[in-house]
């Protein structure tokens, strides 16, 4: 079922234009409301990060909800995990994230969560598709006054998100001992990131948590690391810790003022669960770096790739009863603990690590090398066509021949832009740099 307006994560654009307005979110929260509250409690857990444009969209979302008789729990700035979490153990019918995740400001989104704390399957947002589309050409219909649903404030959200985050740390570890830096990305983690830390023993160096309603994700967070590294350096850290607007996604700095990015991250937790008995494998994604795969492949884990999205990482995780997946960009799932991606509880099993073994950060992602890699964006007016050129063709299969066995091509069109995106990994960067490049110069001159 094709849908018109949920992307793979939501629905998100810029605020003030179609489809992020004031009316198109009322509709948007009626259509929801009206298909998810059918059967169940009535209520609605509603979330944001800390964009200005977060009030507007909220109050916005309430309308609509109310207007379809559910009752809203406004828990305000909070991590969409928080959301998720919260969903489940509040009963509600569905969490309510309003959150453009680790875009700028400008831009905004929507994203739901089903009362399992997952995210909504495709047949849901189908059927919310088809109401809002009746509520954009004909109005909502609202339920009677005595129907109508009310709202409440959420006043310990954050704090029963912080002691569910620390509940999942073994409470035979302390983080004692050690420096972090945390990036909260001025955004909805904010408060609780820092917090958890801290509680579990960390001295906490804390920067971009003062958010101002537009300065969320501004060179800063896990999309924009060098404040990051410049601070571990700076004050001699063990580590440094980022996240993005909604804390969903996360990267680590090591002492060095390296990153550490998602795949690292998989890696050891990968290691780190085979060596506890885990039996099953990891879930990677078209854009997961050739190392990872190499590596696990080593340690004789088993790795399988899906398309770019956590959903779809969920779904074989699901499709395959393994626990642990992810993305590069640092969306990280272990389904013992979380059914979406989790910056925080991701952070706490590899701090878990650190200190068992005993070893810095950077070098326990030793055992891993990622292969160097080039990502070239071709803008093109015939994204469905071009790629289907016997131009193109012969050039694919020119590249693939020259990498062989020692690297990997990845031509992938945007899901938001007309855009080619062009992705060359191979053994050393010059390498990767021009077949990547050769590729996308053929791509732009192909009609």
């Amino acid at each position: 079922m094709s849908q018109k307006y949920f992307g793979t994560d939501g629905i998100r654009g810029k605020v003030g234009d179609f489809p992020m307005t004031p009316d198109f979110v009322m509709k948007l929260g009626w259509a929801a409301g009206t298909v998810l509250a059918k059967d169940g409690t009535k209520e609605v857990l509603v979330g944001k990060d800390t964009r200005a444009s977060g009030y507007m969209l909220e109050s916005a979302l309430e309308a609509g909800l109310s207007a379809a008789g559910v009752n809203i729990a406004l828990a305000g700035p909070i991590p969409t995990p928080a959301v998720a979490y919260l969903a489940s153990t509040f009963r509600a019918d569905a969490g309510v994230v309003i959150s453009a995740s680790h875009n700028p400001y400008y831009d905004n989104g929507i994203k739901f969560f089903g009362r399992s704390g997952a995210k909504l399957g495709a047949e849901q947002q189908h059927a919310i598709e088809e109401k809002l589309q009746y509520a954009l050409e004909n109005g909502i219909d609202c339920v009677d006054s005595q129907k109508l649903g009310k709202a409440r404030r959420v006043d310990d959200a954050a704090g029963r998100y912080i002691e569910f985050c620390k509940g999942t740390f073994s409470s035979e570890l302390s983080l004692e001992g050690l420096t972090i830096v945390v990036d909260s990305a001025n955004g909805a983690a904010y408060k609780v990131a820092p917090s958890v830390f801290s509680e579990l023993g960390a001295t906490v160096i804390n920067i971009a948590n003062t958010p101002n309603g537009i300065n969320i994700n501004y060179e800063c967070g896990a999309t924009s690391l060098a404040s990051l590294s410049n601070a571990v350096i700076d004050n001699k850290a063990d580590l440094g810790i980022a996240v993005d607007g909604d804390a969903d996604r996360i990267m680590f700095i090591d002492s060095d003022g390296e990153i550490v990015d998602g795949d690292e991250i998989l890696f050891l937790m990968a290691r780190e669960a085979k060596q506890n008995g885990y039996k099953g494998g990891v879930v990677g994604t078209l854009m997961s770096n050739l190392g990872l795969e190499l590596a696990l492949k080593e340690l004789e884990i088993p790795f399988v790739r899906t398309k770019v999205g956590d959903r779809y990482v969920v779904e074989k995780l699901n499709e395959t009863g393994w626990r642990i997946g992810g993305e590069t960009s640092g969306h990280i799932l272990n389904l013992d603990y979380v059914f979406t991606g989790d910056a925080i509880i991701a952070a706490l099993q590899v701090l878990s690590i650190v200190v068992k073994s005993g070893y810095p950060l950077a070098q326990l992602k030793l055992g891993m090398t990622k292969l160097p890699q080039c990502m070239v964006n071709v803008r093109h007016e015939n994204l469905d066509s071009v790629l289907l050129l016997e131009s193109v063709k012969g050039a694919v299969a020119e590249v693939e021949k020259e990498l062989g066995d020692s690297g990997r091509l990845v031509l992938r069109k945007s899901g938001t832009e007309p855009l080619i995106r062009v992705m060359v990994e191979a053994e050393n960067t010059e390498t990767a740099d021009k077949l990547a490049n050769k590729l996308a110069d053929v791509i732009k001159e192909s009609k």
